[in-house]
C-alpha cells in the first residue's frame, strides 16, 4: 500500500538512497558515468541532515512516499529559485525542486501521487502558477511533467555536472516546465 507522509529527520537515509538509485537510472547516459558510479547514499544522506530538509522550518518540504514501509520515491518543493539558488527565493511562484522514485516504482503510479501531493502542498502554500527545471535530454522524465499538464515556457539553463582531477563540468541543458495548481 502506498503512503505519502512528511521527510522525518530519521529519514535522510531513505531519501540519499532513492535520490542516487533515481540518478543512476535515470541519468544513464545524460550524466557521465564516472559520477552517476562515485555517489555515495552516506554523503548524500548527511547533507540532508546538514540542510535540514526535514525541519518544520525548512522553506521547501520533502515527502516521502513508501510501499509497505518502505521509501519508494520523493518529492520536495517550495517557493521558486531564482537562478536556481536556494538564497534568492521568489515567493510568487512555487517550485518542485526535485522529484525521485525507486526505479522498481516506475510507471507504477508512485510519481503521479508525488506529484499530485505537491501540488496539494502547493496550493495549501498559496500557490497557483508552479515551476520545475529538468534535464532536456531527460526524455522520460519531460514526458511524464507534459502527461501531467506541464509545459516549457521556453526558458533554458545549465547543470554544471562537476568531474574528479580538477577538469571542467560537464554542462548539461536545462528546460524550464510550468504548471497550474487550478489546472
Amino acid at each position: 500500500m502506498l503512503t505519502i507522509r512528511r521527510e522525518a529527520p530519521d529519514d535522510a537515509e531513505s531519501v540519499a538512497r532513492v535520490h542516487v538509485h533515481g540518478w543512476r537510472s535515470g541519468y544513464a547516459g545524460i550524466i557521465p558515468d564516472e559520477v552517476l558510479d562515485r555517489l555515495n547514499v552516506a554523503a548524500w544522506a548527511q547533507r540532508r541532515r546538514g540542510l535540514g530538509t526535514a525541519d518544520p522550518e525548512h522553506p521547501f518540504t520533502t515527502l516521502l512516499a513508501e510501499h509497505d514501509g518502505a521509501a519508494a520515491g520523493f518529492v520536495t518543493f517550495g517557493p521558486y529559485r531564482n537562478n536556481q539558488d536556494r538564497g534568492d527565493l521568489d515567493p510568487a511562484y512555487g517550485e518542485i525542486v526535485s522529484l525521485f522514485v525507486e526505479p522498481r516504482h516506475w510507471g507504477d503510479g508512485t510519481a503521479r501521487a508525488l506529484l499530485a501531493a505537491a501540488r496539494t502542498g502547493l496550493v495549501t502554500r498559496g500557490w497557483t502558477e508552479y515551476r520545475l527545471w529538468v534535464l532536456a535530454d531527460n526524455h522520460r522524465a519531460r514526458r511524464f511533467y507534459e502527461r501531467a499538464g506541464l509545459a516549457a515556457d521556453g526558458e533554458r539553463s545549465t547543470y554544471p555536472v562537476p568531474l574528479a582531477g580538477g577538469r571542467p563540468p560537464v554542462d548539461l541543458a536545462e528546460l524550464r516546465y510550468v504548471g497550474r495548481t487550478d489546472g
